[in-house]
């Protein structure tokens, strides 16, 4: 059955093995997640299911989303996202997903967004390197020419300073090191996208080998 489960970044630590290796961790507290809602072809023309996850006050939620909670009989939840899958019969409305359904060793990839920096120059956004900073370069960390004379223009998809971070990103193929499925926690190796805090996505990887 193709799983996923929604999450809050904790922060980042480090686990030893019985051979005395530290592998640094990201944990994550995966779920308590509740199916909200069923998709499927027949009403929707796709088939997936809407999961919600965290709390949140229930004066702060909009009508809409009021009604739609109580529709399905479902309490108000934070994060409200979908999962595609296969059949969505083999999931109740109110069923709970928790940390449990991934296992040691298994390999996921993991949605989030990252860190928003806000408007940055050249060299923090692309990696440009600065002009010299003698007094009498007067070039430093401008962005220099913009290109050919001739056009008058500049072209599309240049490398310019703008706003950075705060983008989805996916990163594949990392190996979960211990699952709390008493707390609801994951241990994955190495980083992943967003602060703390943050909201995650924990899939089955497509990529694995």
């Amino acid at each position: 059955m193709p799983k996923g489960i929604l999450g809050k970044k904790i922060g980042m630590t480090q686990i030893f093995t019985d051979k005395g290796l530290a592998i640094p961790v990201t944990v994550i507290e995966a779920g308590p997640c509740v199916v909200v809602q069923k998709k499927t072809m027949e009403t929707d023309g796709y088939q997936a299911i809407q999961i919600g996850f965290g709390e949140k006050r229930e004066r702060l939620f909009t009508r809409p989303l009021k009604g739609h909670y109580a529709k399905n009989n479902v309490r108000p939840m934070r994060f409200l996202r979908e999962l595609k899958v296969e059949d969505p019969d083999a999931y109740q409305v109110g069923q709970e997903i928790k940390a449990d359904i991934f296992e040691q060793g298994e390999k996921v990839d993991i949605v989030g967004t990252t860190k928003g920096k806000g408007f940055a120059g050249g060299i923090e956004r692309h990696g440009f390197h600065r002009g010299p900073m003698a007094h009498g370069s007067k070039y430093h960390r401008r962005p220099g020419s913009l290109g050919a004379k001739g056009p008058a223009r500049v072209f599309k998809g240049r490398r310019l300073p703008g706003h950075l971070g705060a983008e989805r990103v996916t990163v594949q193929n990392l190996e979960i090191i211990k699952v709390d499925a008493g707390r609801n926690l994951l241990a994955v190796k190495g980083a992943i996208p967003g602060p703390k805090g943050g909201l995650v996505i924990v899939k089955p990887s497509t990529k694995s080998r």
